[in-house]
């Protein structure tokens, strides 16, 4: 039975930090999208704030730093004219009923940093998707609205959970590669700062994903896919209705 899944991706923005333009990486959107779509599942790509939504550079397999050139599946998205109508004038929070959806997926990339954070619409569209009993998804950045998504009780989302997100090794690897500072936080550091919670990491850019009930969360970008399959095995094991 096909399900409707949500993939929430970060708003065009600018780093604080780097002064780049910010926004979503592509191989978290363009992989789990092809792993939803091929289980025939009904997709949605919305941002918080709604309009056109914009890639970081070296998430581009086709930018000129070569950062992502090996990307073949993102790089089969951006020369699908359909697929690629998907990202342009996306869908508010606003204009969207949970009810309508069986799953939400954030997707990740340096925008959710500075756009979901603190945002407290993307919280709670987080936190009611979690808190009706459906599958509740993010991935590598896009798990940093973990850090502060409460439950209708007060407590965190991820209180007794296991769950994953960007390694502090693999913020270090970035930060090399590029050769400067890139992210305001690093979302391991802040995770270990937090009481009843298992934040769990594999080695650097391996494929590692968690699903603890109802929450699925991916590593990073090697991950997208893996969490995908998570979320499509989650839906499947729920029954109808």
């Amino acid at each position: 039975m096909t399900k409707r899944i949500l993939m929430l991706a970060s708003n065009p923005a600018t780093s604080p930090v780097t002064g780049w333009p910010i926004g979503f990486w592509w191989a978290e959107l363009s992989h789990a999208f092809e792993v939803f779509k091929e289980a025939g599942q009904d997709v949605t790509i919305a941002s918080p704030d709604g309009g056109d939504l914009q890639a970081d550079g070296y998430s581009d397999p086709e930018d000129e730093s070569g950062y992502s050139a090996g990307d073949t599946i993102s790089l089969a998205f951006k020369k699908d004219p359909d697929k690629m109508a998907l990202l342009k004038d996306t869908p508010a929070l606003s204009d969207l009923n949970i009810a309508d959806f069986d799953a939400i997926f954030v997707v990740g990339g340096q925008g959710p940093m500075v756009t979901m954070m603190n945002d407290e619409k993307t919280h709670k569209a987080v936190a009611d998707f979690y808190e009706a009993g459906k599958i509740t998804a993010a991935v590598c950045h896009g798990t940093c609205v973990l850090l502060k998504t409460k439950l209708s009780n007060g407590e965190l989302l991820v209180k007794g959970k296991r769950w994953t997100g960007f390694a502090n090794s693999e913020e270090e690897y970035a930060e090399n590669a590029v050769g400067m500072k890139i992210q305001p936080f690093w979302i391991e550091t802040e995770a270990r700062k937090l009481s009843d919670t298992s934040f769990e990491v594999a080695g650097p850019l391996e494929e590692f994903a968690i699903r603890d009930g109802l929450l699925v969360t991916g590593q990073q970008q090697v991950s997208a896919a893996a969490a995908a399959r998570e979320v499509n095995d989650a839906l499947a094991s729920q029954k109808t209705g």
